[in-house]
């Protein structure tokens, strides 16, 4: 995290040396020191270009400077920086802006270890010990669709209000009041039992008539198979197409993969770029041990080697084929499914 911090007074100068020489290691901060003495025309006149450069910025000041600077740039908590004031006497690090998702709380814990000072978290989550949907979905990597759902399901659990959960991975938020749901069929039936649902689950539309959030874990490999030349777009429309098909979300795909002879194919790596996710490579050896388990094509062996591609390769990279092989036009799409 690379964190910039800010002082305005010789005993802030002191304390933003300190945090400067110190950094953190274990949590990777890079911390550069600006002085307000040192900066023509006052820290205010690069303070644009902090907010852009920095993931998060130390106030060494009174809140009050800290919040009449940051206010024009703050757009929204899942873009704004992290924030933290520490008092130029070192006794206090409050965590003022972004506290979850930019890290603002967690930064605000490093710098009152780094200087001795006592920690100041007002998040209300945090205060009950509550582990917020959001701080939740980043630590396992689960990606959320709409913050305004993230937003009220926290608020719910903030209250102790009962929150059905389902989910396809393992683990669970850290929350007393949660009612354990097993299989997606069976939320109906807790409805009325209950005050929201926390779902995690890759199946794109699920019908649920109270308030609740879906986080999408990257738990799809998709494996593909296609003839020399084919575009990036064809790839990745056949790829949405064949989800959407299934009731699949796209945000929950985790690895794209084809045999080694496509290593090179332009269209691929173009449709894991677009997905923003790696791409996995298998031999013609490795698909061989596989390929009895699926449909034979003598055309593919005689032109790569194998009988098919797109399954066991989507095999090969982890948990259950859910998705056969489908065709478009030179294309063949599979998807497996991982459940742990």
């Amino acid at each position: 995290m690379k964190v910039a911090c800010l002082s305005f007074t010789d005993k802030g100068r002191d304390i933003g040396r300190k945090l400067e020489k110190y950094g953190d290691k274990k949590d990777f901060l890079e911390i550069c020191h600006y002085e307000n003495s040192e900066v023509e025309g006052g820290i205010k006149s690069i303070f644009e270009k902090i907010v852009k450069e920095y993931e998060g910025i130390v106030f060494i000041s009174a809140t009050g400077i800290a919040v009449r600077m940051i206010s024009p740039y703050i757009i929204d908590k899942t873009v704004d920086p992290a924030v933290v004031v520490v008092d130029d006497l070192g006794r206090y690090s409050i965590s003022l802006l972004s506290g979850h998702i930019g890290g603002g709380n967690r930064l605000c814990e490093i710098v009152g270890e780094i200087l001795g000072a006592k920690p100041i978290i007002t998040t209300a989550s945090d205060g009950r010990n509550i582990e917020a949907v959001d701080i939740f979905a980043m630590r396992k990597g689960y990606v959320m669709e709409n913050m305004e759902e993230v937003k009220k399901i926290t608020s719910m659990m903030v209250n102790d209000k009962r929150i059905g959960y389902f989910s396809e991975m393992e683990g669970h938020i850290k929350y007393d009041n949660l009612v354990f749901i097993y299989g997606l069929e069976n939320i109906k039936e807790y409805e009325d039992k209950l005050d929201g649902v926390l779902c995690i689950s890759s199946i794109k539309q699920i019908d649920i008539n109270i308030p609740h959030v879906i986080l999408r874990p990257k738990n799809l490999n998709i494996g593909v198979g296609c003839k020399k030349g084919t575009s990036g777009k064809e790839i990745i429309n056949a790829i949405l197409d064949v989800l959407d098909k299934n009731n699949f979300s796209s945000n929950s795909i985790k690895s794209i993969n084809t045999i080694e002879i496509k290593s090179d194919e332009l269209g691929i790596l173009e449709a894991a770029s677009y997905f923003k996710c790696p791409r996995n490579i298998y031999t013609i050896e490795e698909i061989k041990m596989v390929e009895e388990k699926f449909e034979k094509s003598d055309f593919v062996k005689r032109n790569v080697g194998v009988y098919c591609v797109s399954e066991p390769c989507a095999y090969l990279s982890g948990g259950e084929i859910v998705v056969g092989k489908t065709k478009y036009n030179g294309i063949t799409v599979a998807v497996s499914k991982e459940m742990i």
